[in-house]
C-alpha cells in the first residue's frame, strides 16, 4: 500500500468526524445563517478548535460574498481550499548540513520514542548515517524502549545510565557523529514538562553543546504531539513553544484518531509547521507531511462514498 492510501485511510475516522456533520450541510441548496452556524458547530465538534473554526466560517462568508455564490455546494470546494491555505508550503526537515541535528521533546506517552524510532529508519533508508542519543536519562524504560527502536531500524545509539546528566549524552553523541561521519544526530529528551523556565534551562544547555560541538549545524526542534488528544495537543504546542524554539510538529497516532483537524488548528493558531505524521504502528508509517496530500486524501475518501 502506498502512503497517499496509507494516507485516506489513517485518515478515515477524522473524514467521518469532519463529513459526518458537513456532508448533510452541502446537500441543502440555500446558503443561510443557520447554514454557517451548524458548520461551526460541526467544524468545533471535528477539533478544529474554537478560533479556527470561527476563521474558516467568517472567511467562508467573505468568498461567498465576493464570488457571488449561491449554492452550498460551491462552498464545499471553497472549504477545500481555505484549509490548503491554512496549512500553508510544505517545511521538510532541515537536513543541510553534516552533521543535522534533531532534538525532539514533548510530554509522556504521546509517541515520542516510537516516532524517534520510525524517523531513524526513514532517515537510514533515505541513505544516511544516524546516530540516536539517549538523552531522556530520567527514566531507564526510556532509555530501555529508545534501545529497542534503534536497533530495529538499524541505527547506533549513545546511552548512558540512568541518572546521567541529560547534556553529557549529548555531547558523547556529537563526538560520535564526528568520529563516525554521521549525517543526523536525533536527541532524545525527557518527556516532561516540569515548568518552563527548567525546560528553556535544559534546552539551551543542550542546544550551547550542539553549536559548540557541531558548530553552524542545521538544528530542528520537534515536539511529538499525540493526535488523539486532540485540543490538548493544541495546548501542549502551545506550552512548549512559549519555553523552546519549535521548528516544527511530529503528528503521532492519527490513524487512531478522529481528531485530525488539530493538523488544521495547529497550523492556523500556532503558525507551527506539521513536518512529519505517523498514520500506522509499522516502522515505515512515520512520513513527511504534505499539505496537499492531507487535504485531497480528507476530500477524496469522502467522494468516493458519493
Amino acid at each position: 500500500m502506498g502512503f497517499f492510501e496509507k494516507l485516506k485511510q489513517g485518515l478515515q475516522k477524522t473524514k467521518n468526524s469532519l463529513f459526518g456533520g458537513l456532508n448533510g450541510l452541502f446537500s441543502g441548496s440555500e446558503i443561510t445563517d443557520d447554514f454557517y452556524d451548524e458548520m461551526e458547530e460541526t467544524l468545533i465538534l471535528a477539533d478544529l478548535g474554537a478560533k479556527t473554526s470561527e476563521d474558516i466560517v467568517e472567511g467562508l462568508r467573505g468568498r461567498v460574498k465576493e464570488k457571488r455564490l449561491t449554492t452550498t455546494d460551491q462552498v464545499r470546494g471553497e472549504l477545500k481550499d481555505m484549509i490548503k491555505e491554512m496549512l500553508g508550503e510544505d517545511q521538510p526537515l532541515d537536513l543541510s548540513t553534516v552533521p543535522s541535528v534533531i532534538l525532539v521533546i514533548g510530554v509522556n506517552g504521546v509517541g515520542k520514542t516510537t516516532a524517534i524510532g520510525k524517523l531513524s529508519h526513514q532517515l537510514k533508508e533515505s541513505g544516511k548515517k544516524v546516530i540516536v542519543a539517549a538523552a531522556d536519562t530520567f527514566r531507564a524504560a526510556a532509555i530501555d524502549q529508545l534501545n529497542v527502536w534503534t536497533e530495529r531500524a538499524g541505527v547506533s545509539i549513545v546511552k548512558h545510565n540512568e541518572g546521567s546528566d541529560p547534556a553529557s549524552v549529548v555531547y558523547d553523541a556529537l563526538d560520535a557523529a564526528k568520529s563516525r561521519g554521521a549525517d543526523v544526530v536525533i536527541i532524545d529528551t525527557a518527556g516532561r514538562l516540569h515548568n518552563k523556565q527548567n525546560l528553556m534551562n535544559e534546552l539551551a544547555k543542550i542546544s550551547r553543546i550542539v553549536h559548540q560541538k557541531a558548530e553552524g549545524c542545521a538544528l530542528e526542534v520537534l515536539i511529538a504531539l499525540d493526535a488523539t488528544t486532540g485540543q490538548n495537543a493544541v495546548n501542549q504546542a502551545r506550552a512548549f513553544n512559549d519555553a523552546a524554539d519549535i521548528t516544527g510538529i511530529i503528528l503521532t497516532k492519527l490513524d487512531s484518531s478522529a481528531k485530525g483537524g488539530i493538523v488544521i488548528s495547529i497550523a492556523n493558531e500556532l503558525k507551527v509547521p506539521v513536518k512529519l505524521i505517523s498514520v500506522g504502528e509499522k516502522i515505515d508509517d512515520l512520513q513527511p507531511f504534505v499539505a496537499d496530500d492531507f487535504v485531497e486524501a480528507l476530500f477524496e475518501v469522502d467522494e468516493d462514498e458519493n
